[in-house]
């Protein structure tokens, strides 16, 4: 089954202040639709996204093979059905239509709504949150009266539908509505309700971005990576074990300068980053690495780190060997580390085990090393 996402992002966004419609407004270094639009793009089973906006905002959306821009109409309902309409070239099995003002909405639950549609025995789904607090009617800034909130929801999107039922319904829909729902209410099609998520803010009042600023630094992309390498003794005087010259009465054989300890430290971050390992940035086959400092391999596996917006907040790594002794050195390897990478010597741990004698380590016929390290995703 396919599905395509609607995002609607035609709204002049009044109330939420400032001189561009919400949509348009920076958060956290980006405008808020681009945080909208990288959510949907992060979930696998969404095919396609058509974005809705107005006439003279075409041009905001940048080029992308998965984006389509389409201009909305006067309301939200005709911004909707413009966007169906363009999907009927290609139709998909199902449609999650969502509020560019959404922009918290994370992947996981994109796809948790998506799954509720594909699995569910209704043709709509659509997430909601119960009403929990007291509901008052008001006259003047003064209490009126109450009101029960008994089967009261908050409805929120991305909400679910088949493709062809919510097309039909937009179809002979008589003015605007408040959302889709009630549109596919309108045309008796069965909508049933996914939990909803407190952090799923929809930005309308000038406070909101505060509150959304707050939501998305706690949501943090938190990636962990490991890398394993193993490089066997030949002729030398010393090893290089992160970055640093350890005497030995024996060097460490490879195509560059066999840093193991760098190296496994080079695959953990293309690990966390899914970047694949050191030979496919810098193949074996190539000459021009033949003998290369693998400060080289680890800084560009840094600098990669910051293009995709991470930052690494810790690295660990275990040398395993017999000899040479690694302790007399490590501090010297987390200064070393910290020069090249530009993390704190605070955030790095070198240490070293030994395998008690067994395996080709316990025979002195090679060092291997094992590292993890942890990015972060930065907000800007």
């Amino acid at each position: 089954m396919t599905c395509a996402a609607l995002i609607v992002a035609a709204g002049s966004g009044t109330r939420a202040g400032g001189d561009l419609p919400k949509q348009w407004q920076p958060l956290l270094g980006r405008r808020v639709i681009d945080w909208t639009l990288d959510a949907f793009l992060a979930v696998p089973g969404i095919t396609s996204i058509t974005v809705v906006v107005h006439a003279d905002a075409v041009a905001r959306i940048a080029p992308h093979p998965r984006i389509s821009v389409v201009t909305g109409g006067a309301t939200r309902a005709e911004s909707v059905r413009a966007g169906l309409a363009a999907m009927t070239a290609d139709p998909p099995d199902h449609v999650l239509i969502h509020d560019a003002a959404r922009c918290c909405t994370q992947p996981a639950y994109i796809a948790y709504v998506l799954y509720a549609l594909q699995t569910g025995d209704t043709p709509a789904v659509a997430p909601a949150l119960p009403v929990t607090d007291a509901l008052w009617t008001a006259d003047g800034g003064r209490v009126t009266g109450l009101q029960d909130c008994t089967g009261l929801y908050r409805a929120q999107t991305p909400q679910g539908f088949d493709f062809t039922a919510i097309l039909e319904a937009h179809s002979v829909q008589a003015g605007d509505a408040a959302d889709d729902v009630a549109v596919a209410m309108a045309a008796g099609i069965a909508v049933a309700i996914v939990d909803g998520h407190e952090d799923n803010l929809k930005i309308t009042h000038p406070n909101d971005f505060a509150r959304a600023e707050r939501i998305m630094e706690n949501q943090m992309d938190i990636r962990i990576g490991t890398g394993f390498d193993v490089h066997r003794f030949g002729p030398g005087t010393h090893c290089m074990l992160c970055g640093v010259a350890v005497p030995h009465e024996r060097g460490l054989e490879g195509h560059s300068d066999a840093d193991v300890g760098m190296h496994a430290l080079t695959d953990a971050i293309y690990g966390a980053l899914a970047e694949g390992d050191i030979g496919r940035h810098f193949p074996p086959s190539d000459p021009q690495w033949k003998g290369a400092e693998s400060h080289v391999f680890l800084r560009h596996a840094v600098g990669l780190s910051i293009t995709k917006g991470f930052k690494i907040n810790n690295m660990d790594i275990t040398l395993i060997c017999e000899r040479p002794k690694i302790g007399p050195h490590a501090e010297a390897m987390q200064r070393a580390l910290s020069e090249i990478t530009g993390i704190e010597t605070g955030r790095i741990s070198v240490k070293a085990t030994t395998s008690e004698r067994l395996g080709f380590t316990g025979r002195e016929e090679g060092i291997a090393a094992q590292a993890a390290v942890t990015l972060v995703k930065t907000c800007a």
